[in-house]
């Protein structure tokens, strides 16, 4: 009850959308409401490109809202440009309503595969399925510094512990198709065996998000080498510490 709500708008046209909600709710924004609509939107673009009201009193709640374009939701979930929304929706979201957007719908199921990969380069040979859970939801944290600087450690945990239910069902259907997958129905639980050959770590490797590998690249490659990607992410695929080269990206 007492935990602030958090909202994110997808709009397909935010100075419209922020001059729309300027002469509906002028209260909800900061002293940047005099600039308008047009420099509003263009602060959105900045940094994750997402500008947030927070601290809306709403029904007895409080919550917060962020409003974000949705050519740059589709980019950051393909790309993992900043993970910052991207991450979000790689844990258990409400959707409350959704257009017939069948690029943004590709993109969000594309960004759970990415997660699965990325997930499973780091982790073990074999693990269990909320050891998968606690490794997805774990990823946007691994480049938060407010995790080093002392947020809280159990942060991960709390969020997927309480909610393993809602991770199977936002899961399931991709780990189905996964061949390294096998569900154990009888117990209730999901045997995984990944593929921890050079070959299939390199498969992976290539299927990342384009921004996590240009990461990963940059990390092993020393400057002025120029060698391509598929060239560098081979040498990854051979590397016994290829998981915590990932992590590291």
């Amino acid at each position: 009850q007492n935990n602030m709500l958090d909202f994110v708008f997808a709009v397909d046209d935010s100075v419209t959308w922020h001059m729309m909600n300027l002469l509906k709710n002028r209260s909800h924004y900061s002293f940047l409401k005099v600039f308008g609509p047009k420099q509003i939107s263009s602060i959105q673009s900045y940094g994750a490109g997402i500008y947030y009201n927070t601290l809306v009193p709403c029904n007895g709640r409080m919550i917060k809202y962020g409003v974000i374009s949705t050519d740059t939701l589709i980019d950051d979930l393909l790309h993992w440009k900043t993970l910052y929304v991207a991450g979000r929706l790689q844990k258990p979201v409400k959707i409350l309503t959704q257009n017939e957007n069948s690029k943004l719908q590709a993109a969000l199921v594309s960004n759970l595969k990415s997660a699965v990969t990325a997930a499973f380069l780091m982790l073990p040979e074999s693990f269990s399925e909320e050891d998968l859970y606690m490794q997805i939801a774990g990823l946007s944290y691994s480049g938060d510094f407010r995790m080093i600087i002392g947020e809280d450690r159990l942060k991960v945990q709390n969020i997927v512990k309480p909610n393993v239910l809602h991770f199977q069902k936002l899961y399931s259907n991709i780990l189905q198709d996964c061949p390294q997958v096998v569900y154990k129905h009888h117990l209730g639980r999901l045997e995984a065996s990944i593929d921890k050959s050079p070959e299939g770590q390199f498969t992976q490797l290539m299927a990342l998000p384009r921004t996590l590998q240009q990461k990963i690249t940059s990390l092993v490659d020393p400057p002025g080498k120029n060698r391509d990607v598929e060239e560098i992410l081979l040498q990854v695929a051979h590397d016994p510490d290829c998981g915590f080269v990932v992590h590291q990206g």
